[in-house]
């Protein structure tokens, strides 16, 4: 067998030039931590400003005269309560009301882009081809032409508006605007997936290094790898999909249930499992957990036990710098799953205790 023949991002010789350890994530060579290491990179953002290079990401344009129609159907949020400028946290969903994926929807006055996960682009293209039916709507799948850098951290919005005319100060959470960033045509969103304030920039991939450098360097950002942007999202309570999400979990049971708009006035894919759980409640819940042993380190895949009987495994878990310990989520049955509750995870043979807390584990400070 052929080794996997891995994409680049249209930033991968910058990484290789800065000394980036690059690992293979989602089909993607990426980087996984820089020189100054991921404690330093995660610091950064919390108390400064850093840049990853998310263009792995992928990103479907729908156009048409059907288009919030057809996105309704697709995702479970009310695309309706978007008006143009604004974005959105949703599901693409299975008819089991599981996950396919969680997206970003982003709506424009003549389109709407809908921003999926790297590993799961043709798997999501294919299940939101399979329910166009006659409806008139155009889609292209954008991920190759489009980069997406995320610039992250208290001091994100002083540096990009040092770059640029757009006001950036006066956009809100969850709102996008267009214009020109050090030269560079570029659509500037309000969002990430770090739990600080900062912008998540949109371009051409043929743009994206002119852009990097205008942010990245002394004095302006550090570049930040994928390790650090897990630590980040973990201690932010926020949802990996294959860890947290998959195809055998629901929102409401991931604690997403305000993704979840059953009363939006059109029917989508889910729907009726969905109603059903609701009214019925959920069976288990997921939950962040600390690790109370010194020295014992939780991972992804890890057993997790509730009075003796395995419940779980580890969903996400690592040792995160601002929280400075082992921390950790995973699914407990719905009676069990409120903070202070004991587990116990079988790490490599040793059982380590662990008790439930709420997340996120660390306050968001994203602006209002």
């Amino acid at each position: 067998m052929s080794a996997e023949i891995l994409k680049k991002t249209p930033l991968h010789d910058i990484h290789v030039a800065l000394g980036a350890k690059m690992v293979p994530f989602a089909g993607f060579e990426m980087p996984v931590t820089y020189p100054t290491g991921i404690n330093s990179e995660h610091r950064a953002v919390r108390e400064d400003v850093g840049v990853f290079d998310v263009s792995h990401m992928g990103e479907f344009e729908i156009t048409g005269p059907d288009r919030n129609a057809f996105v309704q159907r697709v995702t479970c949020n009310d695309v309706s309560a978007l008006k143009p400028g604004q974005a959105q946290y949703s599901g693409i969903l299975t008819k089991d009301g599981t996950f396919v994926d969680d997206c970003l929807v982003y709506r424009f006055e003549d389109k709407l882009m809908m921003v999926v996960n790297a590993s799961n682009i043709q798997k999501d293209w294919d299940h939101i081809l399979d329910q166009k039916g006659g409806i008139n709507v155009r889609l292209r799948d954008i991920s190759d032409e489009t980069a997406l850098l995320a610039v992250q951290g208290p001091k994100a919005e002083g540096l990009i508006g040092q770059l640029t005319s757009i006001g950036v100060a006066m956009i809100p959470y969850y709102h996008f605007s267009q214009g020109k960033v050090a030269g560079v045509q570029c659509f500037l969103s309000r969002t990430g997936y770090t739990g600080e304030d900062g912008f998540v920039l949109y371009c051409r991939a043929g743009d994206a290094e002119k852009l990097w450098h205008a942010l990245v360097g002394a004095g302006r950002a550090e570049p930040v790898g994928l390790g650090a942007r897990d630590t980040l999202r973990l201690e932010a309570g926020l949802p990996l999909y294959g860890n947290d999400i998959d195809d055998t979990t629901t929102p409401y049971e991931a604690g997403l249930s305000f993704i979840v708009k059953l009363e939006k006035g059109a029917p989508f894919t889910g729907l009726e499992t969905l109603k059903k759980q609701k009214l019925e409640g959920v069976t288990r819940k997921l939950v962040g957990f600390k690790v109370t042993e010194p020295k014992a380190v939780a991972r992804h895949g890890y057993p997790v036990f509730l009075g003796g009987t395995q419940v779980d495994i580890v969903r996400s878990g690592t040792v995160t710098p601002t929280v400075n310990g082992a921390i950790g989520t995973t699914y407990l049955p719905a009676d069990r799953a409120r903070p202070g509750t004991k587990i116990e995870i079988d790490i490599r043979g040793k059982m380590a205790t662990a008790e439930t807390i709420k997340m996120p584990f660390v306050p968001h400070h994203t602006k209002k």
